[in-house]
């Protein structure tokens, strides 16, 4: 039978997805691993691998298409032995309906699954039909398409050769544990349960999740109305924008943030950053081996400080507190059309100097959108530097999954009283964003002033 080929989930929050183009034409065969297409998505643009192998029969969405649901079939391969013309020529290929599975592998009748939200606060796709549907992407290889089952007790991600020996070997998928990026079941972990490793026990249908109520916005046509028509330009949301409406829009309701502000005198930090970038070693190039920024300074100095207050260095979910044992710093940084925080993992482990590196390739990556998924998703806290612009000071949204936030502003010249006397010292308005379920008031100003003497005293991010 022919073989779907649907529209890839390649992120947590991803709804929708943009066709950016097609590697395979109408005719060429496909192996296991080859690249078809480019998608883009909310933060990047990837590469979708095959997992199958035959001829592509018929591709039903054209490259440059905008907007195309997760889990719509966009092509459709013909399998070996079968005729291309035929298969690209039937109802299918057509209409454009999904087929029934090639290999059904279900113990009993399907039901949809209860929809989970994801573990960034975001709602997850919609459920797919019971096809196939794609996994999320591996943490260092390109995203791959593969089939998904469900049954009653949810979903169940697996590749196709892992449902294949798990028929064979007559064991319900479901109950297979599986070590494969996001839970997905691969052949070693059918292998492992042959050996006598142990399944699951069988799992009860979940009840619906509980929906909250919310407040309707007014529709675009009043809003509009409220407007001389022809005195204003009509953008429309690309699904970046979408995302990032939805995904603050819900922090703000759901996370009771807190906000915690101190200055923190940077005269000594700036004088540091001067030393080291003049002793910076040059290349043959002759230019310097690094840059230091402030912001370098921020991203180590929040890293210690999450450190030495490791309670604060957590993520809240309804069941348990997440205690992360590294600082992954995310780092907001401004793309056209939005933003995205790529993580800084481990910076507390890393010199100023590999910091400074790291971010300037994450943050060149990010403004072409060439970022892979492990590369901005997860961290346990986050910076947004708004000081290059002149930002005094200011409150940032919590992103979730993370229980903090740091707002950064300019570094200038105030007057300031020490000893009884008035000087003139450099000084940093911060600003912790906080979620106050997992990280409360006293909490986060013994954090806030962990920061400070870190910052004030940068000598001691270097010994």
């Amino acid at each position: 039978m022919p073989i779907n080929i649907l529209m890839p989930a390649l992120s947590p929050t991803m709804e929708k997805g943009n066709l950016a183009k097609w590697l395979k034409r109408e005719g060429e065969p496909v192996k296991p691993g080859d690249v078809i297409a480019e998608i883009e998505t909310d933060k990047a643009t990837m590469e979708v691998e095959a997992v199958d192998e035959g001829v592509l029969a018929k591709i039903l969405v054209p490259e440059g298409t905008a907007d195309v649901p997760v889990n719509q079939l966009i092509a459709v391969l013909a399998s070996e032995g079968e005729d291309v013309k035929q298969v690209a020529a039937s109802d299918l290929a057509k209409t454009g309906s999904a087929a029934p599975p090639r290999q059904p592998d279900q113990a009993g009748p399907a039901a949809a699954p209860a929809a989970p939200r994801g573990g960034d606060g975001a709602p997850p796709a919609a459920p797919p039909p019971p096809t196939a549907a794609p996994s999320a992407p591996a943490a260092s290889a390109a995203p791959v398409v593969v089939a998904e089952r469900t049954n009653g007790a949810g979903r169940t991600f697996s590749s196709p050769l892992a449902r294949r020996l798990a028929k064979q070997a007559g064991i319900d998928i479901a109950r297979i544990p599986g070590s494969g990026p996001h839970g997905r079941v691969v052949a070693r972990d059918v292998a492992a349960v042959q050996s006598g490793g142990a399944l699951r026990a069988p799992a009860a249908a979940s009840a619906p999740p509980a929906t909250r109520p919310s407040i309707e916005a007014p529709s675009d046509d009043k809003i509009r109305a409220l407007f001389e028509p022809g005195s204003y330009e009509v953008v429309p949301h690309d699904n970046m924008r979408k995302i990032i409406a939805r995904r603050l829009t819900e922090s703000k309701q759901t996370i009771p943030h807190f906000y915690l502000s101190l200055d923190c005198t940077i005269d000594r930090l700036l004088a540091a950053r001067e030393d080291i970038n003049a002793a910076a070693p040059k290349g043959k190039d002759g230019k310097p081996a690094y840059k230091l920024s402030v912001n370098d300074f921020v991203i180590k100095a929040l890293a210690l400080a999450m450190q030495s207050v490791p309670d604060a260095n957590v993520t809240w979910t309804e069941g348990a507190m997440l205690k992360h044992r590294h600082s992954d710093v995310g780092v907001a940084v401004a793309i056209p059309g939005g933003l995205i925080t790529p993580v800084v993992r481990r910076a507390e482990v890393k010199s100023l100097s590999a910091i400074s590196n790291e971010m300037k390739d994450l943050a060149a990556r990010a403004r072409q959108r060439r970022l892979k998924p492990e590369e901005y998703q997860g961290g346990s806290t986050a910076v947004s530097n708004l000081g290059m612009f002149g930002i005094t000071s200011f409150s940032a949204v919590i992103n979730p999954p993370h229980a903090t936030i740091l707002a950064v502003g300019v570094g200038e010249q105030r007057a300031v009283v020490r000893g009884g006397a008035v000087t003139v010292a450099t000084q940093m308005s911060v600003t912790l964003s906080t979620d106050h379920r997992a990280v409360d008031g006293a909490l986060g100003a013994e954090l806030m002033a962990a920061f400070r003497r870190l910052i004030e005293n940068p000598v001691m991010m270097i010994v």
